[in-house]
């Protein structure tokens, strides 16, 4: 990656990508980076500071680790509010054009403190560390993110009125969805699927698996798309777990196969399913982690009024066979490769990188303590005695993350604490809100 090469190197590449950038037309670059409170921020350059940028970074406030979805903040004891300054270093091993932005390129960025060495509390970093920490003991990870979102007209009103998957709703909106196709396909996003999704003005689209960093990477690429082409025909986008009430919501599902030497842990072993007894222990790390994880993956208060019963979110820490009301769907492919385990209970208001990351850890965790998978739940959990939910409200899943040993030493302590001081402060924030006031305050947030 580009951010963890010295600088000379780093200038190097941008005064080529600047070239080429120009000969384009292209005339500025956008850098993106998601805060702990999963809204994507966005700096950028004109193309003549790319160099300057790509060696130095651009500034970028501290505070910003402790920002909360309505851009106030959090406090804590180490936080350093309106004193000094970090640099957002564009990775620009990513760097894509903008199809539908034209004149204007895009690349993801890291943080690093103003003598070049890593902020402790980027995200970016703890999602590549947990990645290095997985291929240091001999395995890989390959991850996509399913992306689902919700189109709605100037008023605010979804924009379809077809059924879920319908083709009404399809033609409706053909123009649309094809232009969509045609930039990611042109960003060099390898598209797999694109439909409409269950709830009324809902989309979705898939991606090809790639590394975990890469899949985060993709999917803040592919949201940036997908909210550029909507402008471009006149629509507003949410990506808000909930858009509706009592509607089925936006999840941002993390599919992921664990392999070793060339082989896809998830087929062809004597375990459950085909598994091997790895991918096994790595599943196992992570639902035994699970509740924990909703304080990254499921970051909003927003998200615990999705994650119900029979909304296919995944709302019981169990695993099961193409099972969609199980937090952890087992897919076993048709092919080798295609074999990969599914977790439902994550939503689009999470930040990537910190759901990858800590997901890694877990399972790696898993491995190391050679963890068995719990008995398979080969139906619908709710209507199953003593199926285990996962926590039903951010405060509950917060609690269950700040009694994480583990996630405390995987993300370092200053990673940990400010995600710990933003989820404590966002459900204070919404503490005295009904049900419709949350969903009216962040669904245009995300």
């Amino acid at each position: 990656m580009t951010t963890t090469r010295p600088r000379a190197e780093r200038a190097e590449q941008a005064r080529s990508a600047a070239t080429e950038l120009a000969s384009d037309g292209i005339n500025g670059v956008v850098f993106g980076w998601v805060d702990n409170a999963g809204i994507t921020r966005v700096k950028s350059v004109p193309l003549g500071q790319l160099v300057h940028a790509a060696e130095y970074g651009v500034g970028a406030l501290p505070c910003f680790d402790l920002s909360l979805v309505n851009d106030s903040f959090a406090t804590t004891p180490s936080g350093a509010g309106p004193v000094g300054d970090l640099r957002l270093v564009p990775d620009l091993d990513r760097l894509a054009p903008l199809a539908a932005q034209p004149r204007w390129a895009w690349a993801p960025a890291d943080l690093y403190a103003q003598d070049g060495t890593p902020h402790p509390g980027c995200q970016r970093g703890f999602a590549r560390r947990a990645t290095e920490a997985v291929e240091r003991h001999g395995f890989s990870v390959r991850a996509g993110i399913e992306i689902e979102w919700v189109v709605a007209d100037a008023a605010g009103h979804p924009a379809t009125v077809g059924p879920a998957y319908g083709m009404a709703r399809f033609i409706e909106h053909s123009d649309y969805l094809a232009e969509l196709l045609d930039a990611l396909t042109r960003q060099g996003v390898a598209v797999l699927q694109l439909h409409p999704e269950y709830a009324a003005g809902q989309f979705e689209v898939s991606v090809a698996a790639e590394g975990p960093v890469e899949a985060a990477d993709t999917t803040m690429l592919v949201r940036h798309t997908i909210r550029a082409v909507s402008a471009r025909h006149g629509l507003r986008v949410s990506y808000a777990p909930v858009f509706t009430k009592g509607a089925i919501g936006n999840g941002a599902h993390l599919h992921l196969s664990l392999w070793r030497q060339g082989r896809n842990l998830g087929h062809g072993g004597p375990g459950s399913h085909g598994l091997h007894p790895e991918a096994e222990q790595f599943l196992a790390g992570i639902l035994a982690e699970l509740p924990a994880l909703l304080a990254l993956g499921a970051p909003a208060v927003a998200s615990y009024l999705r994650l119900v019963p029979s909304y296919f979110a995944g709302a019981y820490r169990c695993w099961g066979l193409e099972n969609r009301e199980a937090a952890l769907r087992l897919i076993a492919g048709s092919a080798a490769g295609q074999a990969n385990a599914e977790f439902k209970c994550f939503d689009a208001a999470a930040n990537p990188y910190l759901t990858i990351g800590g997901v890694l850890a877990a399972g790696l965790a898993g491995l190391a303590a050679g963890l068995p998978l719990p008995p398979e739940t080969p139906s619908d959990p709710a209507a199953l005695v003593g199926a285990e939910r996962l926590p039903a409200s951010l405060p509950e899943a917060t609690d269950a993350y700040e009694k994480s040993a583990l996630l405390r030493q995987a993300l370092g302590p200053e990673l940990y604490e400010s995600v710990l001081a933003v989820r404590r402060a966002e459900a204070e924030l919404f503490a005295a809100h009904g049900d419709e006031d949350v969903i009216e305050a962040v669904r245009w947030r995300y």
